[in-house]
């Protein structure tokens, strides 16, 4: 994997995660981890009466895969700073027991820091399904070191 920095960095350059399919047990966990026992996620007789006719994942999950997916690319590996948080994450279809997702990032926007060793990207996270539907989609910045604040960084840690 090789780590990008803020100027490997374009506008509309796209990054694409491999699947996962989503388990039982991530379910679960995710319940319990969450305490969100809410019926639509655990109990399946109550699920088959709503107008998914199964149980849904519960929506924070996607956000919490879609960031390990995002680790996977790789790119950030050496490079990132801090997430600065998400916006207008909109669920748009149910996330299901079985179905296998993966991750499109989408560059938005680079924005170089006035002390040229960072700087922020826009990005926007799709969560896209074995049917190729976009189940949820979100928003996130992020600040990243440049080639000279990565170089910077080394050398006062060495």
């Amino acid at each position: 994997m090789t780590s990008y920095y803020l100027e490997d960095f374009a506008a509309e350059q796209r990054f694409i995660s491999g699947g996962r399919t989503i388990t039982e047990a991530d379910l679960t966990f995710f319940s319990m981890i969450s305490g969100d026992w809410n019926p639509i996620h655990c109990d399946a007789e109550f699920a088959k009466k709503t107008r998914y006719g199964e149980r849904v994942v519960h929506g924070a999950l996607g956000i919490a895969i879609s960031t390990g997916m995002l680790h996977e690319l790789g790119i950030f590996e050496k490079s990132v700073i801090a997430m600065l948080g998400f916006r207008n994450w909109n669920f748009l279809a149910p996330l299901l027991v079985g179905d296998t997702i993966h991750l499109q990032l989408t560059i938005l926007a680079v924005e170089p820091g006035k002390s040229g060793r960072s700087g922020k990207l826009g990005r926007k996270f799709e969560l896209i399904n074995q049917n190729g539907v976009v189940v949820q989609e979100g928003e996130s910045d992020v600040l990243v070191l440049t080639k000279s604040g990565a170089q910077a960084q080394n050398e006062s840690q060495a």
